[in-house]
């Protein structure tokens, strides 16, 4: 899985209901599917788990057949209720022992982690991939950690051997430097859910990513 994975963080999408509440949620989640975006996490920090269901398996419908994992925040249980690829969870949510549980041994499990006694903590054999920041602040979060910096990032890459991919502020222009920092993908709210055009926001992601390999 380890090697699919890492391909899949790539450009991780991470939704909001107020950002997305313009075009709605499967809308939104289309087009950025279609302008690139390669992983999918239903984030809605107020709804209820049946609520969570619901969304969760129109967008597994929107998905079927396109290798573009949903993973669920917060919330294992409506991650298996809905057939979802997984669950993302924070340090202060359910443990990782327990989410995994859940889930069972074949769904993909992210754990947020925001300081490097955090990732050294991570279990590789309970947890699939860690989500490193914040990199830089971001407004969809108003009670995020300190900020990491890309400086921050790097060694936070270099002390686990699980897929990561870095979130928190992150822009088309950061791809090159959080690649360069070690990290498999980016993780992005805004700066998708929160355009007029997603299709053409993740686009911009890809653009860089093609300068970069040149």
């Amino acid at each position: 899985m380890t090697r699919a994975l890492r391909d899949r963080l790539r450009l991780y999408l991470v939704t909001d209901p107020e950002l997305c509440a313009r075009q709605g949620l499967v809308a939104t989640v289309r087009e950025a599917v279609a302008g690139g975006v390669t992983m999918i996490q239903l984030r809605d920090k107020t709804a209820s788990t049946a609520e969570r269901v619901e969304r969760a398996r129109a967008l597994k419908h929107l998905l079927r057949g396109l290798e573009v994992p949903l993973i669920i925040n917060d919330d294992p249980e409506a991650a298996v209720a809905a057939g979802a690829d997984g669950a993302h969870i924070g340090q202060g949510d359910i443990a990782p022992a327990q989410a995994r549980a859940l889930l069972g041994p074949d769904k993909i499990l992210g754990l947020s982690c925001e300081t490097p006694d955090a990732v050294r903590a991570a279990d590789p054999a309970l947890v699939d991939y860690l989500g490193l920041g914040p990199v830089f602040g971001t407004a969809t979060k108003n009670d995020h950690a300190q900020v990491i910096g890309l400086d921050g990032l790097a060694r936070m890459v270099t002390l686990s051997p699980l897929p990561t991919v870095a979130i928190g502020g992150l822009k088309p222009a950061h791809v090159k430097p959080v690649r360069n920092s070690g990290a498999d993908g980016l993780a992005v709210v805004s700066a998708i859910c929160g355009q007029p055009d997603p299709q053409a926001a993740a686009r911009r992601f890809h653009f860089d990513t093609r300068e970069e390999s040149e």
